[in-house]
């Protein structure tokens, strides 16, 4: 049925102009973009509202997804701490490369988009996007801390031979020292970190080779199922989704068993016109049942490493 349009409702709410002052809160300058009525930003003012409601919902069983690129830069801190807001978390294996490396000290630096990769190539700095990595504070980082905390796994006596991939991402974090680790608060905070896709990166490849020569085995299809009882246990959920991509689409194709989150909030830099799923609005969502008819939701288009910290300030969440 065609949506039924009012004039007088369309023309309800009048667009005021913002006004500056010194010394202005963050919550103060949202609730004056609340009526901007401008374009993402007005998309991020109703994400703040909806990621409120959801979190203050404690019948809720709400998810955090997100993919790896931002974990490289200053937001991976504050997304450790936001780690007590939620019930899971849904993310890469890059996530993993990146909070090992840096709790292990590796050094990350504010590099640039506009460079010469074949003169990085040869000083041996990886770039992403414009964050510099050097290549001995990444994939060796990464190597030496997995061996450390794999050894110390491997080695206690409640070793099981056989983890699910949330359930040694558990065992990881209670080894970890670094409180601003992903992996660490995940532990801390009782919060169940699923990686659908641990093997796609650093992680996953000394996962195998620790397999050749230890009696280790991984479980993936056991998530699944932890996945598959969330859906039909809880019949409220919701998810902040930061960017597309695997992290994106097992939050939602797990919530369409249950009929769909009540509430969602998705931030992508992402166009939809080529119908990929890190460009799906959640509106798409909504006719496969990933999203509910009548749930809270809403699509900001933008970059997360400013949208992100400006809404987690604006509810106050730490």
């Amino acid at each position: 049925m065609e949506k039924q349009y009012n004039k007088k409702d369309l023309l309800s709410r009048a667009v005021k102009d913002i006004s500056i002052k010194k010394g202005m809160k963050v919550s103060e300058l949202i609730e004056a973009m609340g009526n901007v009525g401008g374009f993402s930003a007005q998309h991020m003012v109703d994400g703040i509202e909806i990621l409120d409601r959801m979190n203050k919902d404690k019948d809720s069983y709400n998810f955090f997804s997100f993919t790896a690129n931002i974990i490289s830069t200053g937001l991976r801190g504050m997304i450790a701490s936001s780690m007590k807001y939620f019930d899971a978390v849904m993310t890469t294996c890059g996530t993993l490369d990146h909070d090992l490396a840096r709790a292990y000290g590796g050094k990350y630096s504010v590099g640039s988009f506009e460079v010469d990769d074949d003169r990085l190539f040869d000083m041996n700095i990886y770039r992403l996007g414009n964050v510099f990595i050097e290549s001995k504070e990444y994939g060796l980082t990464v190597e030496n801390y997995f061996k450390e905390i794999m050894s110390d796994i491997y080695k206690s006596k409640d070793y099981k031979k056989e983890y699910s991939p949330s359930e040694l991402l558990y065992e990881f974090g209670k080894r970890m020292k670094d409180e601003k680790s992903i992996i660490r608060q995940a532990y801390l905070n009782d919060v169940r970190l699923f990686c659908p896709g641990i093997v796609d990166g650093a992680f996953g490849t000394q996962l195998a080779i620790f397999s050749q020569d230890h009696d280790f085995k991984l479980n993936l299809l056991r998530d699944e199922l932890v996945l598959s009882n969330i859906a039909f246990e809880n019949k409220k959920t919701g998810a902040l989704m930061v960017g597309g991509g695997i992290s994106k689409h097992h939050t939602i194709w797990w919530n369409q068993f249950k009929g769909g989150l009540d509430y969602a909030v998705y931030i992508t830099t992402a166009s939809q016109y080529d119908g990929g799923l890190s460009g799906a609005r959640l509106t798409e969502a909504v006719s496969w049942g990933k999203v509910k008819e009548k749930a809270r939701y809403v699509t900001i288009d933008g970059d997360a490493t400013i949208i992100l910290p400006i809404m987690f300030s604006a509810i106050d969440m730490f």
